[in-house]
């Protein structure tokens, strides 16, 4: 589908701890669950594929592998020794990193490791890529500042051309993150983990990497299809002016092209045009060519669906979600995104497949992304497999009260000029960096109330940065009358808020049923669940009943519905699959025909 990857070897550190291990000699720490993908986990396969699949280039250094870390007083400089290795891009507090040590508010980790420029580099330009990074970075290549970031969730980088040397280049970076003492998103991380809330993640979590390119090169993509007119928009933006060449291919077949200029929409008229949808996830790929003088410098690979997602009411009159000029009831699992031994990292990109793999089997069409945002393979794989993504925005800051009735104007959170600002950059980059994702539909800029401030701004923002997606205010939060979405959550019984002449009505969270297995949990006492049920068959029987509840509800108007959730996450073993993923706790086939008949047509929901 895309251009060859060339991953180039992982080249030798310097060995500047007190205690240097060797590859062969490095293993794991030991967590109290881990995956069945640990195995496959070490220092030269550390998350080896190429991390941006929407803008694809064939030349690149994958950066992960082992580096030395430190743990230091956060006013202290760069220390002159290192506690140790730690294998990037996994946690310091994962299992993965071969750390599992925690890090806290007042302490800052700080990572060393070298790198040599692969042969045929030679005057190209070079930048450096961080996948993430929780949560203020500084980084430095041979002693001088390449830059700052701020932001846990998005990826940066940063050019480093005039910073390089030849042979060995010194790379260190400083991260620090106030975890829940601070503002920024942060999510489900506390300091100290209980119920609902987990493990914190520092530093580095995304693959680090080196990407040439040429001296006038294209720097980011927008791709906006348009299933009515048949035709696709392309924004290139471009470090020089220069003439934007543009193919659409479906296979090997050319379906539309389009020339203009850097900085102005190039249209692609396109033929026979196949929608995406879950039961068809038809991608198209797109090459991409930036000329000067009519020579061509620059070239990438990236791939698009066409698809629309709109509010619009049905036949009814009843507000629905339609999906390409169809309504679709979607129906998908709470998903946290959490691993017992990667933490925020999944151990390998097979493992993260999964999780969108099992979602479709075992019958949903949609997924909810739980105050998390994934590396941008995850939402390749929806893209390619077919899954429908309500994205959450990390939650942050503080909590204002929580009024839980649609009827009544909640409060909001007034937040620092800071944070505000903060919140602000960060959803932008949110909304940016995955605009081109096909999967997904809807954006959710609070969760309940968690941080929520300043609703109708933040709902205005995302409609300025995306028009073509639908807005989920705040899922389950206080109702301020903005978006496209009156969302409840309701445990364990789900429920429906009033209908509402300009909003869709969904059940945003429901279920919470727990069942604890001895073997597959993160502890063998004081796990925890909305209701815990004992063996296998009582959980089935609780979970059909809670769809059956559900059922009458579609017919009256409910246009989607969340089931919490998808996996165990530490002490919560409400989950359809256990933390280590081991164990489907509800036969597939049962969980997949159930769920499957609240959406295809000819199914049983409807009115009572």
């Amino acid at each position: 589908m895309h251009p060859s990857l060339i991953r180039s070897a992982w080249l030798g550190l310097a060995i500047l701890s007190a205690a240097a291990e060797s590859p062969a000699d490095w293993e794991p720490a030991e967590a109290p669950l881990m995956t069945r993908w640990a195995s496959d986990v070490g220092p030269d396969s550390a998350l080896p594929e190429y991390p941006r699949p929407q803008m694809v280039r064939e030349r690149w250094q994958n950066l992960n592998g082992l580096w030395q870390y430190a743990i230091r007083p956060g006013s202290e400089p760069r220390p002159e020794r290192f506690d140790g290795e730690i294998l990037v891009p996994y946690p310091v507090e994962s299992a993965l990193s071969g750390v599992m040590k925690r890090v806290s508010p007042d302490e800052a980790l700080w990572y060393l490791s070298s790198f040599t420029l692969p042969e045929g580099w030679s005057g190209d330009r070079v930048l450096l890529h961080f996948g993430a990074a929780d949560w203020e970075a500084r980084v430095w290549v041979n002693g001088e500042l390449a830059g700052e970031h701020r932001g846990g969730y998005d990826p940066f980088s940063f050019e480093v051309t005039p910073l390089l040397r030849a042979g060995e280049n010194e790379l260190v970076v400083r991260v620090w993150d106030p975890t829940d003492r601070g503002y920024q998103p942060r999510g489900k991380q506390v300091l100290q983990p209980e119920s609902i809330w987990y493990t914190p993640v520092t530093g580095l979590w995304q693959t680090v990497w080196l990407e040439p390119v040429a001296e006038e090169f294209i720097g980011s993509l927008r791709i906006e299809p348009d299933l009515d007119s048949s035709s696709v928009l392309v924004h290139v933006d471009a470090s020089e002016e220069g003439t934007v060449r543009v193919e659409a291919k479906d296979g090997d077949r050319v379906v539309g092209q389009g020339e203009g200029r850097v900085g102005r929409p190039v249209t692609i008229a396109m033929e026979d045009v196949t929608p995406w949808s879950p039961d068809n996830p038809h991608l198209y790929d797109l090459a991409v060519t930036l000329e000067r003088d009519g020579r061509p410098v620059d070239r990438v690979a990236s791939y698009f669906g066409m698809r629309k997602i709109e509010l619009k009411a049905d036949d009814q009159g009843v507000n629905r979600l339609f999906l390409n000029d169809e309504p679709l009831f979607q129906y998908g699992p709470l998903d946290q995104g959490w691993w017992p031994d990667g933490l925020y990292t999944a151990p390998t990109d097979e493992a993260l497949k999964y999780d969108v793999e099992v979602t479709k089997r075992l019958g949903f069409n949609m997924t909810r992304k739980h105050v998390k945002v994934e590396p941008s393979r995850w939402y390749y794989w929806c893209d390619k497999l077919g899954l429908l993504v309500w994205q959450d925005m990390p939650s942050g800051d503080a909590h204002p009260d929580w009024v839980r009735e649609v009827d009544e104007e909640g409060p909001e959170l007034r937040r620092s000029a800071e944070s505000a600002q903060d919140f602000r950059v960060e959803l932008e980059a949110l909304v940016t960096d995955f605009f081109n994702h096909p999967s997904i539909v809807v954006w959710v800029p609070f969760n309940e109330r968690w941080g929520q401030s300043d609703t109708a701004e933040a709902v205005a923002q995302i409609r300025r940065l995306d028009p073509t997606r639908l807005v989920n205010s705040a899922s389950g939060g206080n109702f301020l009358g903005v978006g496209d979405i009156l969302d409840v959550h309701s445990y364990p019984d789900p429920s429906m808020p009033r209908l509402d002449p300009s909003m869709a009505v969904v059940c945003g969270e429901f279920g919470g049923l727990g069942l604890p297995l001895e073997g597959n949990t993160w502890l063998d006492k004081g796990n925890w669940g909305y209701r815990t049920f004992e063996t296998a068959e009582a959980l089935t029987e609780a979970y059909l009943e809670k769809l059956e509840m559900l059922r009458p509800m579609i017919g009256r108007g409910l246009a989607a519905a969340v089931y919490t959730q998808i996996t165990d996450v530490e002490i919560e073993v409400n989950g359809l699959l256990t933390y280590d993923r081991a164990v489907i706790k509800i036969d597939p086939d049962t969980l997949a025909e159930a769920n499957r008949s609240l959406y295809e047509p000819g199914s049983q929901a409807g009115g009572d």
